[in-house]
């Protein structure tokens, strides 16, 4: 059998289209897979006006069951027993005597007749659909159902028989819908998936909402490719304006040539957020004098009065811009930057000036750090946050930083500086390009590093999925940063420089700050190398060891995973897991810590324990306290260089001596495997 059910409401925000549908096509299947209906495949479709979903395979009933149940004893006071019959819907007569061997039980075998499916969805569709969340709700009228916008009507039709559901009152459910607001209103009856679409389709409704997408970027390249254009690839406005249409029509407006002098963020950022037009750009991939809107409907005129409408409202939105252009020009960056006094940062951290102040002073020390020209970096710390103060920046929050870098080079300052104060924001996201200039770099780690100590220095730090800060971003900045430029800078040090640029006046309140951002950091790092292939568990177990150089971390992990897939690293984690179990073991058992004793080499009998403690001893020396990656690589040669010794030693030496001291001696050694291992790494946080 076949399900179709149709959900036909007001306009439902683009945004959360694609997720509602989502959502209800597995609520309905885990209702139908708790109700034992089976189906063979389940869909969810999205317009603007309608959520849709079909269940194909569904069973003409619930299967029958049968179930046996255990009751008391037959010797049981009578009271028990007929409790047991009336609550399970039996006689005496149908239940059975049994001896299980710890007596004699009266059983019932019940069995039940799978019911109908059209009663049984009839049940638990309306839950289904009350279970949907939505980001936003609202009621309407006097219900008190609530939807993400007014629902006009249920269509629901089970192998082409109307099913109906209860929903609210004032919800009407049967087995018609509608096409296209203007194209297609009228409502006509539905008995099939395969009819439904084939007629919305004629309607003008495009259901399906990855056709819409490729409808709108086929035919908008193909409006731009005829007049010797390339349409600009904007895969996040694709999904946006294809939960806007039902019926798309692309068509192409053309922009004044007096507003092409703006820049091109200026125009694409107008057209985008405010109008949802896509842009077009020539083959030297600067902006064209054209613009693509598309429109949810075909007019007669073949779109003429629509794009005539849409270029006049562009015009308006360019003047605005325009005004703003000039009008920003007429004071530069240098003159703003007292004006962030007005602008408060954070109440408890004080303004976008001290901000800046802040910032000046880090990104000089990590200047110098990283090789980037120290006045240069300066300079751009001292106007990243100008632009803030400017009238385009207040009409446009997105170009932040892009516009400061435009005013910067009219200003004559440096292309250096200039690249700086537009890409101190960046990396804004995981996909979002990382600088690479060293200026870049350095004011950009200084802007996000004042943020995070600041941040936990008050502790308003991350809690579950609340981050209204961005702190999880800005850590993960420092993070692609220092890995994709091959930064070798510790943590700790940026916290710590970063701390003394604050004057708290007993603000910050969270003790420990360098320790709790350094894990912070150690948390963004295994998310972000989680999906880099890395293992998560060797970055924890590195960074144990207490190196918080966050290259160095991954190269080491790297390192130590190349050497754990060899046979003398895997054996040699096998026996510091054995060599733990037993130290742990015996000295749980003797209420000792075999641990925190010293070795007594004049105990050694055997051949097997001076070996060993002679390779644990080189290991050691091999480990300066914060090993470069050279270093590194000599340790873990040395480790490797373990395997025999150790082998030989479980081999051939007892550990558990009758004799106590010899025994206590033996413990300790193997202690000392444990010990020297986690100098390295901490071997106990490799998995597997």
């Amino acid at each position: 059998m076949q399900l179709l059910l149709e959900l036909f409401c007001e306009e439902i925000p683009a945004r959360m289209q694609s997720r509602a549908a989502d959502d209800l096509k597995n609520l309905i299947s885990d209702c139908l897979k708790e109700a034992s209906l089976s189906f063979e495949e389940a869909r969810g479709f999205v317009t603007p006006r309608r959520l849709a979903v079909v269940v194909d395979g569904i069973p003409s009933a619930q299967p029958d069951v049968s179930e046996e149940r255990r009751g008391p004893r037959t010797d049981a006071p009578d009271k028990a027993i007929q409790g047991f019959l009336k609550g399970n819907g039996v006689t005496l007569e149908e239940c059975e005597k049994r001896d299980t061997g710890k007596g004699e039980f009266w059983f019932a075998v019940i069995d039940r007749k799978g019911q109908a499916t059209p009663e049984v969805l009839v049940s638990i569709l309306p839950e289904a659909i009350q279970k949907l969340s939505w980001q936003k709700s609202m009621r309407w009228g006097e219900s008190s159902f609530r939807w993400v916008r007014p629902l006009q009507r249920i269509m629901c039709v089970l192998d082409g028989e109307l099913l109906p559901l209860a929903i609210a009152d004032d919800i009407p459910c049967g087995n018609v819908t509608s096409g296209h607001r203007f194209m297609g209103p009228e409502e006509f009856e539905v008995a099939s998936f395969d009819e439904y679409e084939k007629t919305l389709q004629q309607k003008k409704v495009v259901l399906n909402a990855g056709t819409r997408r490729e409808l709108i970027e086929e035919k908008a390249k193909t409006l731009a490719e005829a007049e010797g254009f390339v349409l600009k690839q904007d895969p996040a406005l694709l999904a946006e304006v294809s939960g806007l249409v039902e019926w798309p029509v692309p068509l192409l407006g053309k922009i004044d040539s007096e507003f092409m002098t703006l820049p091109d963020e200026v125009l694409t950022t107008s057209m985008r957020s405010h109008q949802k037009y896509f842009s077009v750009v020539g083959k030297d991939e600067n902006l064209a004098p054209r613009f693509v809107v598309v429109s949810n409907m075909e007019a007669a005129d073949g779109g003429a009065a629509i794009v005539a409408g849409n270029e006049r409202v562009l015009r308006a939105r360019l003047a605005d811009a325009k005004f703003f252009w000039d009008q920003d020009r007429k004071e530069n960056l240098e003159t703003r930057v007292p004006s962030l006094a007005q602008m408060m940062f954070h109440e408890k951290l004080g303004t976008l000036e001290q901000k800046v102040t802040r910032i000046e002073a880090l990104a000089s020390e990590i200047a110098e750090a990283v090789g980037a020209d120290v006045e240069q970096t300066k300079r751009a710390a001292h106007l990243c946050k100008a632009d803030l103060m400017t009238g385009m920046v207040g009409e446009f929050a997105s170009l932040q930083g892009v516009m400061g870098r435009y005013y910067a080079l009219e200003e004559g300052e440096a292309p250096e500086v200039a690249l700086a104060i537009a890409e101190h924001y960046a990396p804004a996201g995981p996909d979002d390009i990382c600088p690479s200039a060293l200026v870049s770099i350095a004011v950009s780690m200084a802007d996000k590093i004042d943020t995070l100590v600041g941040f936990f220095g008050i502790d308003e730090r991350p809690t579950g999925s609340r981050d209204p800060y961005g702190l999880r971003r800005a850590a993960l900045g420092i993070i692609r940063m220092s890995l994709e430029n091959e930064l070798n800078m510790r943590l700790s040090w940026m916290v710590d420089t970063a701390r003394a640029q604050y004057d708290d006046d007993g603000v910050f309140v969270l003790e420990n700050l360098e320790a709790a951002l350094t894990e912070f950091f150690i948390d963004r790092l295994k998310v972000h190398l989680r999906s880099e292939g890395v293992r998560h568990d060797l970055v924890e177990a590195v960074s144990r060891s207490g190196d918080d150089n966050v290259l160095r971390l991954v190269q080491k992990a790297n390192a130590l995973a190349g050497f754990l897939g060899t046979d003398n690293g895997e054996n040699l984690l096998t026996a510091y897991r054995r060599a733990c179990n037993i130290v742990q073991i015996e000295g749980k058992k003797d209420g000792k810590q075999y641990g925190s004793g010293a070795v007594d080499v004049s105990k050694f009998e055997a051949a097997e324990e001076r070996d060993l403690w002679q390779a644990l001893n080189k290991v050691e020396k091999a480990n300066p306290g914060e090993p470069d990656m050279s270093a590194f690589d000599e340790i873990l040669a040395e480790l490797a260089n373990l395997r025999a010794p150790v082998d030989a030693f479980f081999d051939n030496v007892t550990v558990n001596a009758d004799i106590a001291d010899l025994r206590e001696n033996r413990l300790r050694l193997l202690s000392e495997i444990e010990k020297c291992l986690n100098r390295v790494a901490d071997f106990s946080c490799i998995e597997g």
